[in-house]
């Protein structure tokens, strides 16, 4: 009955010691795992009614980290909000808080992905073209 007793005891100290132990996590709350992956797998900009104003898929390479992207023709580029599917564990930086203006074409906005270690970081650099106004004879 006393080794029995013991067993018990033991299991409990156990159950509590492990429950104690937190995951890391980051500055922003976020759970830091073993991933060293980092990328973006979707890029999308959303006007002002939350709908897309992006023509055909964003171009994005992960080697030259590099996102092309071609809107509507009267695209309000003061008014856009940035949407990136990013893979597993990592996070983006700075934040999307909101609304962003793109509309200074000759600096690019840029992004940097960070892995879900928090060890690896892939600045993206987001190029935007405006479709041209098609005319009709």
């Amino acid at each position: 009955m006393k080794t029995h007793l013991k067993n018990i005891l033991l299991l409990l100290l156990i159950l509590m010691v492990s429950g104690c132990v937190e995951n890391p996590v980051d500055e922003d709350g976020l759970l830091i795992t073993d991933r060293d992956e980092c990328y973006v797998s979707n890029f999308d900009l959303l006007g002002t009614d939350r709908r897309t104003v992006r023509v055909g898929d964003a171009d994005i390479d992960d080697e030259l980290c590099t996102i092309h992207v071609l809107l509507e023709y009267g695209t309000d580029l003061q008014h856009l909000y940035p949407q990136f599917t990013l893979v597993t564990d990592a996070k983006l930086e700075p934040k999307i808080t909101g609304i962003t203006d793109f509309s200074d074409l000759s600096n690019p906005k840029q992004y940097t992905v960070v892995s879900g270690s928090r060890k690896v970081r892939k600045t993206y650099t987001i190029y935007i073209e405006v479709e041209q106004k098609t005319v009709n004879p």
